[in-house]
């Protein structure tokens, strides 16, 4: 039996907008050789919830590139090894001269997309939902334990290295663009670069955020929550909303979440929870639809995945898990229903999405008119209220001072016409009347 796991912390800022690896807890399984039982064994009920065995029975990924945004990729792990292209290192400068990235985080996110296995048929080891897919690692955060941590997050020149990694992940390639990360707000040259992704036909998935332990709603996480971009919130082992995981509007869909086993640098091997886990999972299903689809445009992938998930809520929709649990083969077959039609805009009078919003066609930006902000005066609606509550007050106490009176004059008329009438007399014969 191995020595018990160690348990450490992972949740990862980043920049002057905080930027957070959603990480929750993970903990290292000993490195070294593992047997099949112990690491695939241990993914069996992710990929049965995920129903991969079936969806691989039409792709395996084969053809899809991959862009992992995270703390960078071991490209040696025996589980990954001749799936990983390495890109660029944009946090450079905040780690201190020769002290080389840990990868953690980025390792183990990209051995739930793409991981291959190895071994005798490849059975041992960590299998990725897409383990056929090629994965293009940009390294845009730093571990919360590396040197350079605090001058990467209080710098301003590393404020916009998501965008950045955005568009070298759309110019090299990618098809689907992971990003198990999340901050309070986007930057401008975030929205730039998303909207710059979507126009070129790839797939941004995106973690909902770990920030909803006893809060009924909220809050919202980007980039995950900016337009365009697949939302995920993390399910746990019964395949509800996991108590961390944030619940909002703009949540499209869940997966496993809780107690999912990944790869380490090293050759090492980590489980833990997280929105981030759920992320690539979903990430890898992008991945089997773009392979078998690959014109199809990222509104429709995002469909396929929606109406095609499992554990719906009864009223459809669920802003903690959104449309359901993702389902690899389902999805698959949506996508096929889908595959025919075209659903992106093109032609003379679109919007170039490398311009600034409503900048026209063209190349020249078009000022943009100065957004008219409305301040409303409490007190002042109060007033108003309060004087609008006393006056229909006032005209329905009038109104019912008006019946009575005319009920009132109508009773003294009757009472008058009664006293004027003649009693009969004696010996006088009544006539009935006619």
């Amino acid at each position: 039996m191995p020595p018990p796991p160690r348990v450490r912390a992972a949740v990862l800022p980043l920049v002057p907008v905080l930027l957070v690896l959603v990480v929750l807890v993970m903990a290292v399984l000993p490195a070294g050789p593992a047997r099949a039982d112990q690491v695939r064994g241990s993914q069996r009920q992710v990929l049965r919830t995920l129903d991969v065995d079936a969806a691989w029975r039409v792709t395996r990924g084969a053809g899809a590139r991959v862009a992992v945004l995270d703390s960078g990729v071991d490209p040696r792990h025996h589980d990954l090894v001749g799936s990983v292209v390495t890109g660029p290192d944009l946090t450079v400068g905040a780690n201190p001269r020769g002290v080389a990235p840990r990868r953690l985080h980025g390792t183990y996110m990209a051995s739930l997309i793409a991981g291959h296995g190895h071994g005798p048929g490849r059975s041992d080891g960590v299998i990725g939902v897409a383990p056929a897919a090629k994965v293009l690692s940009v390294r845009v955060i730093l571990e919360d334990d590396e040197r350079g941590f605090h001058d990467f997050n209080s710098e301003a020149r590393y404020e916009n290295v998501v965008a950045r990694g955005i568009r070298y992940a759309v110019n090299h390639g990618a098809d689907v663009i992971n990003m198990s990360i999340s901050k309070d707000q986007p930057t401008t040259q975030e929205r730039a670069a998303i909207r710059y992704a979507i126009s070129k036909g790839v797939v941004l998935v995106a973690a909902a955020g770990n920030d909803g332990a006893g809060r009924k709603d909220g809050p919202y996480s980007y980039p995950a929550s900016l337009p365009g971009v697949i939302s995920v919130a993390a399910a746990d082992r019964g395949m509800h909303k996991a108590s961390f995981s944030n619940r909002n509007s703009l949540v499209l869909l869940a997966a496993p979440g809780v107690d999912v086993l990944g790869a380490g640098p090293g050759d090492q091997y980590w489980v833990g929870r997280g929105t981030s886990q759920a992320t690539a999972l979903v990430s890898g299903v992008a991945a089997l639809i773009k392979a078998k689809y690959p014109r199809m445009s990222p509104a429709l992938v995002a469909q396929a995945l929606a109406t095609s998930a499992t554990r719906r809520s009864s009223r459809g929709y669920d802003p903690g898990m959104g449309f359901g649990v993702v389902n690899a083969a389902r999805a698959l077959t949506e996508a096929a229903r889908l595959a025919r039609h075209r659903h992106i805009a093109a032609g003379p009078g679109v919007q170039d999405a490398d311009l600034p919003m409503g900048a026209g066609v063209g190349t020249t930006p078009a000022p943009l008119a100065p957004v008219q902000v409305v301040r409303r005066d409490t007190g002042t609606v109060t007033l108003y209220g309060a004087v609008a509550l006393v006056a229909t007050a006032c005209a329905v106490a009038s109104l019912a001072v008006m019946v009575l009176l005319v009920r009132r004059a109508r009773r003294r008329r009757e009472d008058r016409e009664h006293e004027e009438m003649p009693e009969p007399q004696a010996g006088w014969r009544q006539r009935a009347p006619t």
